[in-house]
């Protein structure tokens, strides 16, 4: 189908499910096993209160917003609804109804994905994984602008937002880190960590991983990476940016030996330097960190510190 006669039909589609008058293939009732997830999903479901709350609202409103999916050769694969896909199960709810997409590349997928959690959510609320797997894709998955242009127009119209925010993107990490307030270097640091392995992905999220340590292991073969996790598990150990780039350093000759010598695992207990604690004032801790989590703290801290001392040159 030529770009502007998909344009045209992806706006019909739109316009007619804000009237409710969408054609009987536009939407369609689909049973809810039939539906497996976006592959590589990177988005956390729902949990808790929040997923208490919109299965209440499942069962007494049912699905009102039509999830979107496309066809694969069992059936079919999630692109915008996970949430409401589980929260509808739980319900006891057997079918939803969906808008159903035919012959999508991955990349145009991918913008379904990664574009509606945007949408409905805000990019701060994002767990660090999740921020990756959006820069990552604004810098690199995206398909082309004219293209992605059109799925953001109608990705828009079916959440009510309007289409303020759709423009044109480059994909420069220094236009992406406008659009989200970061600097260019903070994107490019993001966009490096998604070739982290999904172990130190989780660190990143629960703060045992620093951004500029994971940045440096993402230099390792998957490999290698699955190798230092395991070492890194089993003894108890934190990465640190220095022993990082170390290990960066030995990319693609990396083995549990040469891993345990960097670590420093190869020396007895006492030359291992141990954790010094530092206490911060209280009406600093406050400024700064009140509505932050306490995993989150170490984390920011070190960052903090490894930019000041990169500006002294130190």
């Amino acid at each position: 189908m030529k770009a502007n006669q998909l344009k045209r039909k992806v706006f019909n589609d739109a316009i007619d499910l804000l009237t409710g008058d969408a054609p009987e293939d536009g939407v369609q009732m689909v049973p809810v096993d039939k539906i497996e997830p976006f592959h590589e999903h990177p988005f956390k479901l729902y949990q808790g209160e929040r997923l208490d709350d919109m299965v209440e609202s499942v069962k007494e409103h049912g699905i009102l917003t039509p999830v979107i999916i496309r066809k694969t050769a069992s059936g079919y694969e999630m692109l915008a609804g996970h949430n409401r896909q589980n929260a509808a199960r739980i319900a006891g709810i057997k079918e939803i109804p969906a808008i159903v997409k035919d012959n999508l590349t991955d990349e145009e997928a991918w913008v379904y994905v990664v574009e509606t959690n945007v949408i409905q959510r805000s990019f701060n609320d994002l767990s660090v994984t999740e921020r990756i797997a959006v820069l990552a894709t604004r810098y690199d998955k995206v398909c082309g602008t004219k293209k992605r242009e059109e799925i953001m127009e109608e990705l828009h119209r079916l959440s009510g937002t309007g289409g303020h925010h759709v423009h044109q993107q480059a994909k420069s990490r220094e236009l992406i880190g406008k659009e989200y307030g970061m600097t260019g270097r903070n994107i490019a640091r993001y966009v490096r960590c998604n070739q982290l392995i999904p172990a130190f992905k989780e660190m990143l999220d629960d703060g045992s991983l620093t951004m500029v340590a994971g940045v440096e292991v993402s230099f390792l073969f998957p490999e290698e990476q699955t190798l230092l996790h395991r070492v890194m598990e089993k003894s108890c150990i934190k990465l640190k940016k220095d022993t990082a780039r170390r290990l960066r350093a030995a990319a693609g000759t990396i083995t549990e030996e040469s891993i345990q010598i960097i670590l420093g695992l190869d020396k007895p207990m006492s030359e291992i330097k141990k954790p010094v604690s530092v206490k911060l004032p209280a009406k600093v801790y406050h400024r700064y960190f009140a509505n932050v989590a306490t995993k989150d703290v170490q984390g920011i801290l070190e960052e903090a510190l490894d930019l000041y001392f990169e500006r002294r040159g130190a």
